[in-house]
């Protein structure tokens, strides 16, 4: 088997701090989750990569689905993320990539996955993005990022990914999946990560919402606990994972790039690292309120846990401003 990142075995694989199952969030989106093991595999970390989290706004319905941006990946560790053209048969297009040391991402159903037993394999049909790093078509079988970690399918599994064999795009329904492809180039060993790291900060704080999210969000939440109280119990999964996981997962990263910033060279950003935890943690809170409310049909009263959310923010976003934007502006 060829694999896009060699030496990588789903029995041996030891995820990033970033999954750690005692983190508030250790989860966040498929797409960043991935993106953390594949800088994580390829010797970077990818806390020095968070730095986009403090532009998460609240977009009406649901907060940002953060991803990262490709420009600083490729700044930061020379990942270059460009889309793959999906002309011919899916699995050509992935082989071709992984023989030349790329790894295809590629929208799939998690019907397939079988790291997702217990959610959605062989249940569920939702759609995610995996990472192929290794694949073998002869033996019908694939290593894959998927989330937190590394893992392998095969057999029917495999069919289920890629579709029939004859299948070529034009045949008809269904739409062939959304895709993209990873190229590596080598970084220069002298690059001030720390500096660029708060250089790229920076350029996110400038385009941080004109409004505190939070409190945008408190201003709609009315609205969405009206349709929430229509909905069956389930839908409540839905609607957390597009809102408060987002927010709750985008805040706790940032918590996590802004402590590792205080400790290389850009100190004075503990308040900012707590308020920032705090957001996290009253997102959790809110979920499990939330969870309640739906199954009891109640939902009055919510709404107050998310001013402290709010004033976090509020500091998070000052103490940014004094720290990171003052220093920019001085040198």
């Amino acid at each position: 088997m060829k694999d896009a990142i060699p030496g990588l075995d789903p029995a041996t694989y030891r995820s990033h701090a970033l999954h750690d199952p005692e983190r508030r969030w250790p989860q966040t989106n498929c797409y960043v989750d991935l993106l953390i093991e594949v800088l994580h595999a390829t010797g970077h970390d990818p806390v020095a990569a968070l730095g986009f989290t403090v532009a998460q706004d609240f977009e009406g319905d649901q907060f940002t689905f953060f991803k990262f941006p490709t420009a600083d990946l490729q700044q930061l560790a020379g990942l270059d993320v460009q889309e793959l053209a999906i002309f011919d048969r899916l699995v050509s297009h992935v082989s071709t990539q992984v023989e030349l040391g790329r790894l295809p991402m590629v929208e799939v159903d998690a019907f397939y996955l079988p790291d997702t037993k217990g959610i959605s394999y062989r249940t569920t049909h939702s759609k995610t993005t995996i990472g192929i790093n290794g694949i073998d078509t002869r033996s019908r079988r694939i290593v894959y990022f998927h989330n937190d970690g590394l893992f392998a399918l095969e057999g029917q599994d495999y069919d289920g990914i890629f579709g029939p064999a004859d299948r070529l795009p034009g045949d008809g329904l269904p739409l062939f999946p959304y895709a993209e492809f990873v190229k590596f180039e080598a970084r220069s060993a002298a690059l001030d990560i720390p500096a660029l790291a708060a250089s790229l900060l920076s350029h996110h704080l400038s385009r941080r919402p004109k409004l505190n999210p939070i409190r945008a969000y408190s201003a709609a939440f009315g609205r969405h606990v009206e349709a929430l109280s229509q909905r069956p119990p389930e839908y409540f999964h839905t609607y957390a994972f597009n809102t408060l996981r987002q927010v709750g997962a985008n805040f706790e990263l940032l918590s996590s790039h802004l402590e590792w910033l205080d400790k290389h060279g850009r100190e004075g950003l503990r308040d900012a690292v707590q308020a920032a935890g705090a957001i996290a943690e009253g997102a959790k809170v809110m979920q499990f309120k939330l969870a309640r409310a739906m199954a009891r049909q109640r939902f009055t009263g919510l709404e107050t846990t998310l001013e402290p959310m709010a004033e976090a923010y509020d500091v998070v976003m000052s103490v940014l401003d004094t720290r990171i934007t003052t220093s920019a502006k001085a040198a």
